[in-house]
């Protein structure tokens, strides 16, 4: 029976491959790279632009503002002493409508110099990307420590710049991270003083009143958070991110 079952197999597998080179031939269909007055097919266009997209999350938290605000809001959220509150979703939305918020002048900048003329055909997609680099570029460089950037210029032994144009992207790009965590670090630790005080009196009281029983945090959760509605927390911590990146922070 199974060589019997094989045999029919086989002879399936050889009818399909004779009879497809006839099908697939007829059914192929043609490529071109140009339309029909020499400029990119759509095809092709719609191809850059998925690989464009692809590459924008890699984008949002590399090369903006999002790594300093998810950073910070998840320190106080940890500061608080709340695990699940705000929800990790309202987080990752209020850092990206933050980021879109600081970093309005980079994205009308690339609008006017890249986007605007690529889309009225007057750029072609590699001019429009390079153009749309510059003010990214600009943007991580104020924002970048020189001794971060000197480390990594080292690290790739490349001759001191003495223009930001001199500076290779792939070197500024994690210069820029660096000094993204070390700024967010230190929000995160005129955040988290005030409120552990909080945490270092409630157990202090509750040691000398002999209640070693009673879990601190019962205690220091809601008076913190009193604390932190009555100083308006949400609005100072926004503020901080705000003038870290326009206030010459």
């Amino acid at each position: 029976m199974k060589p019997r079952v094989l045999s029919i197999g086989l002879f399936a597998i050889g009818i399909a491959l004779l009879w497809s080179p006839v099908t697939y031939a007829q059914s192929l269909p043609s490529i071109t790279i140009n339309g029909g007055h020499g400029t990119p097919s759509q095809t092709l266009s719609i191809l850059a632009l998925l690989t464009v997209i692809s590459f924008l999350p890699a984008i949002l938290l590399t090369m903006t503002a999002f790594t300093r605000v998810v950073t910070v809001l998840s320190f106080t959220r940890s500061a608080l002493g709340l695990q699940q509150t705000p929800p990790n979703q309202v987080i990752i939305g209020l850092s990206l409508f933050l980021t879109f918020f600081i970093m309005e002048p980079t994205l009308s900048a690339i609008n006017h110099q890249a986007l605007t003329p690529y889309l009225a055909g007057h750029l072609t997609l590699l001019q429009a990307g390079k153009k749309a680099l510059i003010p990214l570029r600009l943007f991580m460089y104020q924002q970048t420590r020189q001794s971060d950037l000197a480390l990594f210029l080292k690290m790739g032994h490349i001759p001191p710049p003495h223009h930001l144009s001199q500076v290779p992207t792939l070197t500024l790009i994690p210069a820029f991270i660096i000094s993204e965590l070390k700024t967010a670090f230190e929000i995160g630790v005129y955040i988290f003083i005030p409120l552990h005080i909080v945490d270092l009196v409630v157990s202090t009281v509750l040691m000398s009143m002999g209640m070693m029983m009673v879990p601190p945090t019962l205690i220091s959760l809601p008076l913190k958070l009193l604390l932190f509605v009555l100083a308006n927390g949400w609005s100072l911590v926004v503020q901080s991110l705000f003038l870290s990146f326009h206030g010459g922070g």
